[in-house]
């Protein structure tokens, strides 16, 4: 059967034992304050292996809430490590150590699935539990077992909230628990075998070393031959020193009487140039007199291990879609660099770049969000190629990248890379066969003129960048200490607006359509006006502009439309002749799915006849064609005219 399979069958249980999916369950069964103190000295081993490599979860998963939590294999839990306030949360659900999981009491969960279905490893997101109050966490676990007897032990559990859910954790989950049965298999020989016979016995998968008390290498087992490339004949008889980097740690056992446990090595491999990562230990050998006879030094691979964790660092400071550094990289490299700066450590200026694409709103509406998401791989790539050694762009979400430029000696440096950037621009981008346009706004702050910590940099940066979007987009802007005024201004400007549709502040202006033949109006058009009450007329060309930044737009564009109708119907009703009214549609309210079904309600609602009504929209609202036939055909059906001006 299937993982899915079995959930079913779970959940199929609990609906035939009656439980109530809304309830909160209670565990029936917990031990003992002295019961759960035994337990865990039973599993005193166990509980310290998995804690090392849980801690190394929690350190690749830094900035995600997870909890992970070891249970027996009855299903006791006996330990809890993580995210405290997902720990104070289930705790005060009843969740805690020394409860017992059962399906017949809590119903489908992670822990009763892994230890019943050992095999799989287990995820269970939202609605996949059986009980509503986990319906928005996301839980994984897998069984760990003595490897030599498959002996079950217990379940690791990772516990987080539904919106940090990751497939990528069933597998860390799955690595982790190979490590862990891996080490406790190695401690569980150890303890059956003296160090001499564990060394003579060549069928551990671990490299083992051992030299005399001079430090001469006597052994060399064949997976210490095989992680090296080194032979026997090449080691044997030699200084360990000559074993980079495992030598020194043994000689320093040796020499000092030191031990080392879990030591992180890397070194390559000879002859093949891999790099191998290993987990490494080193401990005196004594006699029966306790008298120093030698060293021993044994290291496990965990390059798979490692990549892995190498990977998930990876997803976790980079953007998925453009590779490039995210936000969180971003700071993690900009903050200490300003704290050094800060204590005079740092020998030159520091800047940094806000940069914002002009109008990438309209290519996702226009275009369809596959054709943006292009768009900004290829923006990626141009701005990477654009950097110096020293430089880092980093894509901080949507259509914003921020540069950081830690090397400046002036103003007009940077002001030529800002340039430079917006050079980048001049040629199109090739998107699925369109040769496509697009500028982008740039916002540039000084360290430390313009502020002394991120958040003042990137929000005086941000600022800048808007100004220049305000002088016509396509150019940089110096941040300046004058535009925090305008800042606040702007911010006026937008209540100001959503007060304006709720009053009704706005007016329409016809303009007359002239046959030029006749001199007879054929037809009008409607624009849009906004009567504030203290600034008197505004024009469009502030306002606007603003509206489809806030998503105001889509508002602001049917008002527009019902109230062109309601007037074109009063003019026939006064007995003017009949003519179209043509009414302009932004790329935002084309996009929209239900388009055609607001242009019949609002038909219907004003009384006026489709074929007196006219939609204009620009050339390139039409380019997402699997979006722009069928809207057009369904506006053909309602019998409106449809215009196309010029982008």
């Amino acid at each position: 059967m299937s993982l899915s399979n079995y959930i079913m069958e779970s959940k199929s249980f609990c609906n035939h034992a009656g439980m109530n999916p809304q309830e909160i369950p209670f565990p029936k069964v917990v031990m003992t304050p002295k019961e759960l103190e035994d337990k865990r000295q039973d599993y005193e081993e166990i509980l310290s292996v998995v804690q090392f490599f849980g801690n190394k979860i929690l350190d690749s998963m830094k900035g995600t809430p997870i909890l992970l939590s070891v249970a027996d294999a009855r299903g006791f839990i006996l330990h809890m490590m993580g995210d405290e306030t997902i720990k104070n949360m289930i705790n005060q659900l009843g969740i805690r150590t020394g409860i017992q999981f059962s399906e017949e009491v809590m119903g489908t969960n992670v822990v009763n699935l892994s230890l019943k279905h050992s095999g799989y490893a287990i995820q269970l997101i939202g609605p996949d539990h059986y009980h509503e109050y986990l319906h928005q966490t996301a839980c994984y676990a897998v069984a760990f077992h003595y490897t030599d007897a498959n002996n079950l032990l217990g379940s690791i559990i990772i516990m987080t909230a539904l919106e940090y859910q990751n497939p990528l954790m069933v597998t860390m989950l799955s690595t982790t628990v190979d490590s862990i049965e891996r080490e406790l298999m190695l401690r569980k020989q150890n303890r059956k075998l003296d160090i001499m016979n564990q060394i003579l016995m060549d069928n551990t998968r671990n490299g083992i070393i051992i030299t005399d008390k001079e430090g001469e290498i006597t052994d060399f087992n064949h997976f210490a031959q095989d992680l090296t490339g080194l032979s026997k004949e090449q080691t044997l008889g030699r200084s360990v020193l000559f074993l980079e980097p495992m030598g020194q740690y043994i000689y320093d056992v040796i020499r000092h009487g030191k031990k080392y446990e879990d030591i992180q090595i890397s070194f390559e491999r000879k002859g093949s140039g891999t790099r191998t990562v290993c987990l490494f230990d080193a401990f005196p050998i004594y006699d029966e007199h306790k008298g120093l006879i030698g060293a021993f030094g044994q290291f496990r691979n965990i390059t798979d291990r490692y990549e892995a964790e190498e990977k998930y660092n990876y997803l976790a400071n980079h953007d998925d879609l453009t590779k490039l550094p995210n936000r969180r990289y971003y700071k993690q490299v900009l903050v200490p660099l300003l704290e050094r700066a800060k204590r005079g450590l740092h020998p030159s200026g520091i800047a940094i770049m806000y940069l914002d694409l002009d109008r990438f709103k309209l290519v996702n509406d226009t275009l369809g969000h596959s054709n943006g998401d292009l768009l900004l791989k290829q923006i990626a790539e141009r701005l990477t190629s654009s950097l110096e050694a020293t430089d880092l762009v980093a894509r901080m979400g949507g259509d914003e990248f921020m540069f950081l430029f830690p090397i400046v000696t002036d103003e007009q440096q940077v002001v030529h890379r800002a340039e430079r950037i917006l050079s980048l621009f001049q040629h199109p981008f090739n998107m699925n066969g369109y040769e496509f346009h697009i500028t982008a706004s740039i916002g540039i702050a000084f360290y430390p003129d313009d502020g002394l910590d991120i958040e003042m940099l990137m929000i005086h940066a941000d600022t800048a960048m808007y100004r220049a979007k305000q002088r016509g987009k396509n150019q940089y802007v110096i941040y300046s200490d004058d535009m925090q005024t305008k800042s606040h201004e702007k911010i006026k400007m937008e209540t100001s607006l959503r007060r304006a549709i709720d009053n009704n502040e706005f007016v329409l202006y016809y303009q007359p359509q002239i046959d030029i033949k006749t001199g007879d109006i054929k037809g009008a058009e409607a624009l849009i006006r906004w009567m504030h009450p203290e600034r008197g007329l505004v024009s469009p060309y502030e306002f606007i502009p603003l509206a489809e930044e806030t998503g105001l737009i889509i508002q602001m564009d049917q008002w527009v439309l019902r109230t062109a109708c309601m007037q074109n119907k009063s003019w026939q009703e006064k007995g003017l002749p009949p003519m179209r009214v043509a009414v302009n549609l932004s790329s935002q309210q084309f996009s929209k799915e239900y388009l055609a079904e607001t242009v019949k309600s609002i038909l219907e609602e004003t009384g006026l006849e489709p074929q007196f009504l006219e939609l204009e929209i620009t050339e390139t609202m039409t380019m997402d064609v699997e979006h722009t036939i069928p809207t057009l055909r369904q506006l053909h059906g309602l019998g409106v005219q449809i215009s196309i001006d010029d982008f």
